[in-house]
């Protein structure tokens, strides 16, 4: 069942057209294939998928966007949801995220300059929004400085995502105190990507250190302040809630069938009563992930007051609980489920990564608190 239940006609046609070219492009044993790929994913590739829209839906129509149904954010997340379902690779949450941040901050050069690109599929630019130890800090560890009409970035951006086949780079620093986005081109003099050795095989995240890194005033984002940051965690987070609802799902999928064929004692597995609950259990919790995730998305994507508390809500909940499912898809499918060649633990992985990105769920519940003046409550 999807994440969103009440789709309208052309999100369905959205949605599966989406699974169409998954399945004919990059199904799951194809992803297998470029687990070893520095890359981890191929430009002609993403090309394609950016034929279908899929970085044009948070983008304006007059900047050479647009969506099938006018939520942009709903219908990316719909892309998302499958982006898990499938466990695919490639920059699909970072870029919509900036291609949002460009077309809602930036100049109307810095639109005409990079959004044509993103939205076609030949230009990625990805976030790089994290400490080095990949927390968020609203730029805090990165500095700028000025230097004459130039700015001068040192410090370093932790995990961040495809940054070894980025373009560019959007970059949060601290300017005079204030956070403020750079666009930075990533093979600029002084910038330096290691690649990251991490437990999600369908994903590259690196960390990019800055060496007094030289950028102009053109390639400020917008006026800084914490508002673009915090608009864009918030379009993170729903496509990343979205993104574990897919790969949660399509486990729990598997481990229903597995429970059906698996034959002990003469029966079926699923047969026995203590396999029924941990499978009743699990299909509860999963309800209401789907549940927190489409209230997020909703939020977000209507800009309701609460909207950060949702999300967060969301997030925390989302990233506890799917983890808590996969735990009990493995132990259900048993020894088989620790096999390499079994597919199990390539959603087990994406679940668990995604719990940890922008922000993981005990930050979460802090940030809840924190909007009830109750910080320090959630320890």
């Amino acid at each position: 069942m999807p994440m969103q239940p009440d789709l309208t006609d052309e999100q369905i046609l959205l949605r599966d057209t989406a699974v169409s070219f998954i399945e004919a492009e990059l199904p799951v044993a194809g992803t297998r294939e470029l687990h070893g790929d520095p890359l981890g994913y191929n430009r002609s590739w993403l090309r394609k998928s950016a034929e279908l829209g899929w970085f044009a839906m948070m983008v304006p129509e007059a900047d050479g966007g647009g969506s099938v149904s006018g939520a942009g954010l709903l219908d990316a997340a719909i892309i998302a949801e499958q982006m898990g379902r499938f466990v695919q690779p490639g920059p699909f949450i970072p870029v919509n995220v900036v291609a949002a941040a460009i077309a809602a901050e930036g100049s109307a050069a810095q639109r005409e300059a990079l959004l044509p690109g993103i939205v076609t599929g030949e230009q990625v630019i990805t976030w790089a929004f994290a400490d080095t130890r990949g927390n968020w800090d609203a730029g805090a560890g990165m500095q700028a400085r000025r230097d004459g009409d130039d700015l001068v970035l040192s410090g370093g951006r932790g995990c961040v995502q495809d940054a070894i086949s980025a373009d560019a780079l959007l970059v949060a620093a601290s300017l005079d105190g204030v956070p403020v986005q750079l666009l930075v081109p990533a093979r600029a003099p002084g910038v330096t990507i290691r690649p990251l050795r991490t437990l999600d095989l369908s994903r590259r995240f690196a960390d990019v250190e800055f060496d007094a890194v030289r950028v102009g005033r053109g390639d400020v984002l917008g006026t800084g302040g914490t508002a673009p940051l915090d608009a864009q965690l918030l379009n993170a987070i729903v496509l990343t809630c979205a993104d574990t609802i897919g790969a949660i799902d399509a486990l729990f999928t598997m481990t229903v069938a597995y429970a059906r064929q698996r034959i002990a004692f003469g029966r079926p597995i699923g047969s026995f009563q203590a396999i029924k609950h941990i499978l009743a259990d699990q299909a509860l919790y999963l309800e209401a992930c789907k549940a927190a995730a489409v209230a997020a998305a909703t939020a977000v994507q209507a800009a309701a007051p609460d909207a950060a508390e949702v999300a967060s809500m969301a997030a925390a909940y989302i990233g506890d609980v799917t983890c808590d499912i996969a735990q009990e898809c493995l132990q259900v499918h048993g020894g088989i489920g620790y096999a390499w060649e079994h597919d199990l633990h390539l959603f087990l992985r994406r679940v668990r990564s995604n719990s940890l990105l922008f922000g993981e769920p005990s930050w979460h519940r802090e940030r809840v608190c924190a909007f009830h003046g109750l910080a320090g409550a959630g320890r």
